[in-house]
């Protein structure tokens, strides 16, 4: 009895050590535990009592390179601001499709933050999403639209000289495909984004047992394949949009098909609707600078810029000395360079291709006689030079940037020839204006006064003698006449050096001669 007590003391004492310890590893366990989970649980304090922010960026009138320079610097700003939602206030009428995917990209690198499109209808909007701004909204992850507004009618066109033109078959394809990369990624029926591109696509309602489906009547065959085969029903509805009609919903027709998550007038009923309680608003809003670089950009002030600048600097290098028409001519090209430089796409490559073509022009025109390779070379590199300072590239590769280097160079082109036009006819018109009679010399000192460089007999001397062209006459030049070098020139004939030549004509310091 007395070893069973002794026995049962020692298994009692060693149950009690067991319990110590198993008590002090739970303690140590949980006390560990409650540190890393007070720790993560004060990190979720924080995050949960940390205040959302929302960064608010309106897209508002055409879609041009400025409103992008604004985006990207507006969505760099949201992302360094830790912005949990990215909202875009959208009221536009569409603009530059290369503009517009430019600014998809930028959104799609907007993450973490949840990207947000809201059409919104004020008295000042016109509130609808059209054209490149649908292809924006689609490239965000949720859109809601006010009642009254609408989205869609996102086919390219192209300028041409007979203005507006349908895009190729060719640039379609490639925004069509876009849209649809968008809403697939987004979770938008894809084939609504196609048929707001492409109007030969025909879109209906149908119904896969009783479940509302959006697509286009080329899908239904093989939907109804595979309905058969898993033995559903389907039932066609009715056509949203017909063949040879680009598609355009309302707010409605938008949340009806799942493409808006609602229609909501207000901002605050948007946020509600994220989930977001009391967040913190930042407000963006287009400076006076981004509205100017918006203005100055413009294909027509752009246009008349050139145009004005290149016909300053044709009187500038015409005229003896440096005045006025060579001051305006700098400040014309400095806007135009200055502001697309704001919009990046102004480097080093176009100020020395400029510099070089004006480089190249003064030479043409002030050392080497004539007008030849040398100043076509320089209007050429002034007319690249121009052409590539209002694009983000040198060579095209899609079609969207063929299509806008041909709408750039059609800008620069026009505007060239016509500064040509304008200062050919100012230098016939201005001498003959009594406002500007001044400018010229109207005495001409005649032989009948007695003015006279050479005598006659030494015109007459001249006339009828050959010699051999010792420069290339284009049209004037150097020739040897008997054993002296006169200074000569053709009736317009281009002569290379070396060919034999005779004289025709002497008037005055004149030489003239032809090819014999």
């Amino acid at each position: 009895m007395g070893m069973l007590s002794g026995m049962e003391e020692y298994v009692h004492f060693k149950g009690k050590w067991r319990e110590i310890f198993i008590k002090l590893t739970l303690f140590t366990f949980i006390s560990v535990f409650m540190a890393s989970g007070g720790m993560l649980h004060g990190e979720n304090t924080v995050q949960e009592s940390k205040k959302q922010r929302v960064f608010v960026i309106p897209i508002r009138g055409e879609i041009n390179r400025a409103l992008m320079v604004f985006l990207r610097r507006g969505i760099e700003q949201a992302k360094k601001g830790n912005a949990d939602v990215i909202l875009f206030d959208t009221n536009t009428f569409g603009g530059r499709v290369d503009s517009a995917l430019q600014i998809a990209s930028l959104i799609g690198s907007a993450g973490p933050a949840l990207t947000v499109t809201h059409v919104t209808a004020s008295p000042e909007s016109t509130g609808v999403s059209w054209s490149a701004g649908a292809l924006i909204a689609f490239a965000t992850e949720r859109i809601f639209m006010a009642p009254g507004t609408s989205m869609g009618a996102a086919a390219p066109i192209m300028m041409g000289p007979e203005g507006e033109v349908a895009a190729s078959e060719k640039v379609v394809s490639a925004i069509r495909a876009q849209m649809a990369a968008l809403a697939e990624k987004n979770g938008y029926p894809q084939a609504i984004a196609r048929a707001m591109v492409d109007a030969d696509i025909e879109l209906l309602e149908l119904y896969v047992d009783g479940e509302l489906r959006v697509v286009s009547s080329d899908e239904i065959p093989e939907i109804e394949r595979i309905a058969k085969k898993e033995g559903k029903s389907v039932e066609k509805g009715k056509v949203i949009s017909s063949r040879g009609k680009l598609l355009t919903l309302t707010a409605g027709e938008m949340e009806r098909y799942g493409v808006s998550s609602g229609t909501i007038e207000e901002r605050e009923q948007v946020l509600a609707r994220l989930g977001l309680t009391d967040p913190e608003v930042v407000v963006l809003e287009e400076s006076a600078a981004d509205k100017a670089v918006g203005f100055l950009t413009g294909s027509t002030l752009t246009g008349l810029l050139i145009m004005l600048g290149l016909i300053a600097l044709f009187i500038e290098i015409t005229t003896p000395g440096f005045g006025i028409p060579g001051t305006v001519a700098i400040i014309c090209f400095a806007i135009v360079f200055s502001s697309y430089a704001l919009l990046g796409t102004v480097g080093s490559l176009e100020l020395i291709l400029f510099v070089l073509g004006v480089v190249l022009l003064l030479l043409e025109l002030f050392v080497i006689p004539g007008f030849g390779i040398t100043g076509i070379t320089g209007i050429v590199l002034i007319v690249a030079s121009l052409v590539l300072s209002m694009q983000g590239f040198v060579l095209p590769q899609f079609e969207w940037q063929k299509g806008m280097f041909r709408r750039n160079l059609l800008v620069v082109s026009l505007s060239t020839v016509s500064a040509f036009a304008i200062f050919g006819i100012l230098a016939y018109s201005l001498p003959q204006i009594k406002l500007f009679s001044r400018l010229r010399l109207e005495a001409a000192q005649s032989a009948e006064e007695g003015f006279t460089v050479q005598t006659r007999e030494e015109e007459q001397r001249l006339i009828g003698k050959r010699g051999v062209a010792v420069t290339t006459l284009r049209p004037s030049g150097k020739a040897e006449i008997g054993d002296e070098i006169v200074y000569v020139e053709t009736d317009g004939e281009f002569v290379e050096a070396g060919q034999s030549v005779e004289v025709i004509g002497v008037s005055g310091n004149r030489v003239i001669v032809r090819r014999c």
